[in-house]
């Protein structure tokens, strides 16, 4: 993946808290006086607005975009025909306003190939995508790794490790274009 700006990627299982690390990893980053942009990958339908609301009425009537804007927050709602549609992770980011962030975090997109961090929780059974994924940087564990891992190991309980790690060793690894 190319991009101007560093992207990371956190890869696990679904069950293993990569929210909630996230919802802890980036106020840990912030104080940093890093700013952040998430990109959250779903396997699901969502919807933003509701029956009834503007926003809603226009995008049902056929809108393929729909951008709804106040003075403190942007949504860009964008419709695909079908399900090949789905634009790829560097078109997402490519459409982000990357002028206001410092760094892209990424949840989801474990199967495509761009720096990652792998979570991983004992208590599901789930096998290590690492070392299989060459593109993994560093695994957060619950409990002690198997033998032979050769990437740091990071404390998945520790949002606060995690930011120290993000900054002192990715960001300072990343001041180049990343791909």
């Amino acid at each position: 993946m190319n991009s101007s700006i560093p992207v990371l990627g956190f890869s696990a299982w679904s069950g293993t808290g990569k929210t909630t690390l996230l919802r802890q990893l980036i106020p840990a980053l912030k104080a940093r006086c890093l700013r952040v942009s998430v990109i959250k990958h779903a396997h699901h339908h969502f919807d933003l607005d509701f029956p009834g609301k503007d926003s809603y009425e226009l995008r049902k009537a056929g809108a393929d975009q729909t951008v709804i804007c106040t003075t403190t927050r942007m949504a860009v709602i964008s419709e695909f025909a079908a399900p090949e549609d789905e634009p790829e992770l560097q078109q997402i980011v490519a459409a982000l306003d990357t002028a206001r962030v410092d760094m892209i975090l990424v949840e989801g997109y474990k199967d495509i190939p761009f720096p990652k961090i792998e979570l991983h929780r004992a208590a599901l059974g789930k096998p290590y995508p690492y070392p299989g994924d060459e593109s993994i940087i560093a695994l957060a564990c619950d409990h002690a790794p198997p033998d032979g891992i050769d990437i740091p190991l990071l404390d998945l309980n520790d949002a606060e490790a995690i930011a120290i790690f993000i900054c002192e060793e990715f960001l300072r690894d990343s001041q180049k274009p990343i791909g």
